[in-house]
């Protein structure tokens, strides 16, 4: 059982940037990551991804150029850098841990999730 917890999540103006930190209470090591989204009055997608391997990564498109995902086995934390956020990025944050090594971009590929952290963009 690994337990999720996402953090730095909070208000900024377009154009800036944050970065989300997802900390396991166990090793990540096996584990592709991903991160999710909801906006309010939407259903949860797909933000980017991470395998066990540094390059396997993938990104929603409106999202590419701009966040980066990554992670640190040692510190069993992955990371989202957000940059030049956008009022259409406000939404909850959820970072989560596939059954696989190979980077995933379904919900269903994924067993544990965090609770989620709350990101906004204000025009």
């Amino acid at each position: 059982q690994v337990q999720l917890v996402e953090s730095g999540g909070r208000s900024v103006q377009a154009g800036g940037s944050l970065r989300l930190s997802c900390a396991a209470s166990g090793s990540i090591f096996d584990y592709a990551m991903g991160w999710f989204r909801q906006a309010p009055g939407k259903e949860r997608e797909f933000v980017a991804t991470i395998g066990r391997s540094d390059s396997d990564t993938y990104y929603l498109d409106p999202v590419k150029g701009r966040f980066t995902i990554s992670r640190d086995n040692a510190k069993n934390t992955m990371y989202l850098q957000m940059n030049s956020l956008k009022p259409e990025d406000t939404a909850v944050y959820y970072c989560a841990a596939s059954y696989s090594p190979i980077a995933a971009m379904r919900e269903y590929d994924y067993r544990y999730w965090g609770q989620g952290t709350q990101v906004t963009v204000s025009a």
